[in-house]
């Protein structure tokens, strides 16, 4: 079956993370995706990540990141900085419903492939830029990376070990945040401004999708407690802001996460602990009261939690219906029966190495599932299928765009 977007064609203009990652969203819902890259080097991503290697373990030119975000796209190998390359992305866009980019503001306008300019071009066309700090406001001409948007938004100050304690200081999130989030907040305005365009006569419309921004707005439940309270929010290593206990404890044999979620809950975990007097305590009685007195309460559970079996806790914990889990690495994240269970590994066929895994969308659609038929594209892999069957060139017009250094 065609997948939800399959009516819908896509420029992905953009590079490294956070468009690569919303265009392969769009791809997995089963638009057509044309990744549009340098004609010298393609997308920088080719050469971040690790070595992705063979079954043999022999290094086969591709990288890890690279494959993470750009699985079921075409690639189309253009100098956008040309005239000729410019036209060409013209005419593409001319028959697209959604352009992706994320050059620095003003650079598209350089190339005459801004939003003012193509949308003479083709009015239905829905724009979505994507840059660090948005296409307004004093820092709008800055470029920026994920650690710059997780220190500047304030995650930052609530991630790692508190002040006072072994290892005391802020610490990044251990993936590209910044980068992810603002690629879904780039579907999901996308996939907004595609319904008002159907739903009211057809007119497209420009998204300014800024990476700061989207940080920010991530983490507004933790920006509340401060609008909430004039108390600003703090690192707590592993520990919830809000809930208690809602943290690591180290068991005999390793550390478990174990999130109480209510009031019933904790004095079940007290029940299963052999300490039901602390659920009577009025210190620990309420959830508000547990995150007042976290420094009395968390060492006593820690004293009775560190004579159980991780493995043998967490059973006992989630038969009673509290919430527990292990600190996997993603070894174990991916031998784990309830990865297996969701599927969440899918193979795809490249065109250099043969099949490969990759992690698989997490929606799941009951009549239109995600498609998986296109592995990441070798650079330049469809130039002459997109400038043949989309745009009716002839082998010689292409080969003179090609021998000028215009394709690739």
């Amino acid at each position: 079956m065609a997948g939800a977007m399959s009516h819908l064609k896509v420029l992905d203009i953009s590079r490294v993370f956070a468009g690569p990652w919303a265009g392969q969203m769009l791809a997995d819902f089963g638009a057509e995706v044309i990744k549009v890259e340098h004609v010298r080097g393609g997308d920088d991503v080719r050469r971040m990540g690790v070595p992705h290697l063979d079954a043999e373990g022999g290094d086969t030119g591709l990288t890890s990141s690279f494959l993470a975000m750009n699985r079921g796209k075409k690639s189309l190998a253009v100098d956008m900085s040309t005239p000729e390359g410019q036209a060409i992305v013209t005419r593409l866009a001319a028959d697209a419903d959604v352009l992706i980019e994320n050059f620095k503001v003003g650079n598209m306008a350089r190339f005459n492939l801004d939003y003012a300019t193509l949308s003479q071009v083709n009015p239905r066309l829905v724009y979505c830029s994507i840059t660090g700090f948005g296409q307004t406001g004093p820092r709008s001409h800055l470029p920026g990376y994920d650690p710059i948007f997780q220190a500047m938004s304030g995650v930052m100050s609530i991630t790692g070990v508190p002040d006072g304690a072994p290892g005391a200081g802020p610490n990044l999130v251990g993936y590209s945040i910044s980068d992810i989030n603002a690629g879904y907040y780039a579907v999901i305005g996308i996939l907004a401004a595609l319904n008002h365009r159907d739903a009211t006569g057809g007119k497209g419309q420009h998204l300014d999708i800024a990476l700061y921004d989207a940080q920010v707005h991530a983490a507004s439940h933790v920006a509340m407690n401060y609008i909430s309270s004039g108390t600003v929010p703090v690192r707590n290593g592993t520990a919830s802001q809000i809930t208690c206990p809602w943290q690591v404890f180290d068991a005999s044999d390793k550390a478990i996460m174990i999130a109480v979620g209510n009031d019933p809950q904790f004095q079940r975990l007290c029940e299963l602990l052999s300490c039901a007097e602390l659920a009577e305590d009025a210190r620990f009685a309420t959830n508000l009261e547990r995150v007042r007195h976290k420094d009395t309460l968390v060492p006593l559970l820690q004293e009775q939690i560190a004579g159980w079996a991780a493995a043998a806790l967490q059973a006992e914990l989630e038969a009673v219906g509290i919430a527990a889990g292990p600190i996997n690495g993603f070894d174990d994240v991916l031998e784990d029966e309830q990865f297996k269970a969701r599927n969440l590994r899918r193979r795809v066929t490249h065109a250099k190495v043969g099949d490969m895994d990759v992690v698989a969308n997490p929606i799941v659609f009951s009549e239109t599932p995600n498609v998986y038929d296109r592995a990441p594209p070798e650079l330049g892999a469809d130039t002459d299928a997109i400038l043949s069957g989309d745009l009716d060139m002839s082998e010689d017009e292409i080969a003179v765009l090609r021998e000028a250094g215009i394709v690739r």
